[in-house]
């Protein structure tokens, strides 16, 4: 499961996996907007995200981390956003992963100043289905989750698969002939 914190609209998209074959299993958004005050949005976040844990039932989540923005305050409540999503998930023995916006949009579109528009058509293709989501949003989310598949993949990608080859082998006996 992917997620695309934010304080109006979180993003969220989870796929499932089958060997490489991958599948859309929901996405969408928490529209945050009608709320005015922040704690209550902060409330309506924790319930709302324990409801999608309830029903989508993941076993790993890929969140996205900070990005730079010149006012504090913006990246302070985007940091209570993240914790409590990166909390709930912890209480419930879900690991988290975090992976910088741009790392995502490399992952699912090899270019890591690409639009919201080029990620939503390339997880598009990537899920082999044609997304017309009404947020980019959820296909954030989901760029953030397809980038947490490749990096597992890959036996020399990020924090969450370091240890290069050595550890690869020894994890997947057999996939070495």
């Amino acid at each position: 499961m992917g997620i695309d914190p934010g304080t109006n609209l979180l993003g969220f998209g989870a796929i499932s996996v089958c060997g490489r074959k991958l599948e859309l299993v929901e996405a969408g958004v928490v529209d945050l907007r009608a709320e005015k005050d922040h704690f209550c949005k902060l409330a309506l976040i924790a319930r709302e995200f324990s409801m999608l844990l309830d029903r989508i039932h993941p076993d790993e989540l890929s969140i996205e981390s900070a990005f730079y923005a010149k006012d504090a305050q913006v990246i302070q409540k985007l940091g209570r956003v993240q914790g409590i999503i990166i909390s709930e998930a912890i209480r419930r023995c879900i690991p988290v992963y975090e992976y910088a916006p741009r790392k995502a949009k490399i992952a699912v579109t090899g270019n890591g100043a690409a639009s919201k528009e080029q990620v939503a058509m390339m997880v598009g293709r990537q899920l082999k289905m044609d997304l017309q989501p009404k947020h980019l949003d959820a296909t954030d989310a989901l760029a953030i989750a397809l980038c947490h598949y490749y990096d597992a993949l890959s036996p020399l990608g990020g924090s969450s698969s370091s240890g290069g080859w050595k550890k690869f082998i020894a994890a997947h006996p057999d996939r070495v002939k």
